[in-house]
């Protein structure tokens, strides 16, 4: 727990504390406490990214324990060219990928490798439009909005479900994302918005209002369908 008197800063450290920076070269020179501190530090946001990913607690565990096992092994390969958050996020969740593969019985190869067929930039229209009952401000801050959420987020498929993680929950732009998960920016761009499209749909569907539906097509009051070069701004 955080001391009194003691703020954090905006990546998460904490201010008088060293950061991941210095923690880092600390660990690289052998000082093991140093490492145990940026576990400590990053090990619920890993956990909970796992349990995102795989939507399994014991996997999700296993995911953790791994991933930090795979950190500390490769350290010294580690160029910070990136943040070590923004690293370790990519182990993670390339760890949970391979957890998913076993677990569907799919050969261990690269997202990019499985991208499907009609993934070449092109969004497809919702097939679902209404205006929503209630403002989306309002429904976003009940506990079954988030939950709906949440299920909806895990019935994405695994390439989906992870792009979208790492640009919404986890925040990486669309470079790192694309650096961390092995894919181009393009397709990175093209899944995040097929992703929110999914999401969005499932929303309409539990509180639009049937009555104030609109045909796909003929209308776009109320949902704009972003386009790829869009992305760009949200670097």
């Amino acid at each position: 727990m955080r001391a009194a008197g003691m703020d954090a800063s905006a990546n998460g450290n904490v201010i008088g504390e060293p950061g991941d920076e210095d923690l880092v070269r600390s660990a690289k020179g052998g000082d093991l406490a140093a490492f145990e501190t940026l576990m400590m530090r990053h090990e619920r946001r890993i956990y909970g990214l796992a349990r995102r990913l795989t939507g399994d607690e014991q996997d999700a565990e296993d995911v953790t324990q791994q991933a930090f096992l795979s950190a500390v092994k490769s350290l010294s390969k580690f160029r910070e060219a990136s943040s070590f958050s923004t690293w370790l996020t990519a182990i993670a969740t390339h760890a949970a990928l391979k957890v998913l593969r076993k677990r569907r019985g799919l050969p261990t190869t690269s997202l990019d490798a499985a991208t499907e067929a009609g993934e070449d930039g092109q969004v497809p229209h919702p097939e679902y439009i209404a205006d929503w009952r209630e403002s989306p401000d309002l429904l976003a801050q009940r506990a079954e909005t988030r939950e709906l959420l949440d299920r909806a987020v895990a019935e994405l498929d695994p390439g989906h479900r992870a792009v979208f993680l790492l640009r919404a929950a986890e925040g990486l732009s669309v470079k790192e994302t694309a650096g961390a998960l092995k894919l181009s920016e393009a397709n990175v761009k093209v899944r995040f918005l097929r992703a929110r499209m999914q999401l969005r749909e499932r929303l309409t569907r539990a509180f639009g209002d049937e009555s104030r539906r609109y045909t796909p097509g003929a209308h776009t009051h109320g949902f704009a369908v972003a386009d790829p070069a869009q992305e760009e701004a949200h670097d």
